[in-house]
């Protein structure tokens, strides 16, 4: 799987929301300034080029749909930045978070109340 750009992320997060779409629809999406038609495709080609995205020929123009699931590239990608930044260990990710205030006591016990509830259902 190959890493997205920004620019190729935020589209993404687009095209994930709306599913079935054309760039008209992902421009849409876009708060003012909305950026140009022909930047918008530009980005859907290169999604399509790297594999994120299946176009489908409709008249004219394209209709686009994922072709990778939201939460395949978020455990992709959150796992190598725990193997890249954290020694592999997602106890130092959170930790770092935590010593650096970013994640607060109440935030850290729903973690701990979502890990024990994962426990009960397995």
């Amino acid at each position: 799987m190959e890493k997205l750009t920004l620019q190729e992320e935020e589209v993404m997060i687009y095209i994930w929301e709306l599913q079935d779409c054309f760039v008209k629809d992902i421009l849409g999406k876009y708060p003012e300034p909305i950026p140009p038609y022909t930047t918008i495709a530009s980005i859907v080609k290169n999604l399509e080029r790297k594999g994120y995205v299946i176009a489908k020929r409709m008249g004219n123009t394209y209709q686009y749909t994922p072709a990778i699931r939201e939460n395949e590239y978020k455990r992709h990608f959150m796992s190598g930045v725990v193997r890249n930044y954290f020694e592999n260990s997602y106890k130092e990710m959170v930790s770092f978070f935590a010593k650096d205030q970013k994640i607060s006591t109440e935030d850290l016990k729903e973690i701990i109340e979502l890990i024990e509830k994962g426990k009960e259902t397995n």
